[in-house]
């Protein structure tokens, strides 16, 4: 599942533009792969590869370099916080995961995820 919390910002990242966040994103040491894209400061993503998960993700919002997209995963809906680190690299977490019961939402917890863009 995808996870973001990361107190070191690059300055770069900081001053970023909506369309840095536009391309395709690899889950570090993985196949899991998705698409970003991003008008009017509404972010959108789609499944490249998702290894199997049946997924689904509501449009996101996007605040400086940080953005937040809802998803919902085998009944549980939660919202992944994605924070930009450099042009390249963004760290997720699960901000928020319910039902709390079930097990998506318990191994999501206190993990995160380095992502790194692919290509445009």
């Amino acid at each position: 599942m995808l996870c973001v919390a990361f107190t070191g910002l690059n300055a770069a990242a900081q001053e970023s533009s909506d369309s840095v966040w536009n391309g395709e994103w690899i889950a570090e040491g993985t196949l899991f792969r998705i698409g970003v894209s991003v008008e009017d400061g509404v972010m959108t993503v789609v499944q490249i590869e998702s290894l199997g998960q049946i997924w689904s993700s509501q449009e996101g919002t996007i605040e400086g370099n940080i953005a937040n997209v809802e998803v919902q995963y085998l009944g549980a809906t939660g919202v992944i916080q994605a924070e930009l680190i450099d042009e390249n690299t963004a760290i997720l977490h699960a901000a928020s995961c319910a039902p709390d019961f079930m097990v998506v939402c318990t191994l999501s917890r206190d993990r995160q995820a380095i992502f790194k863009k692919v290509g445009d």
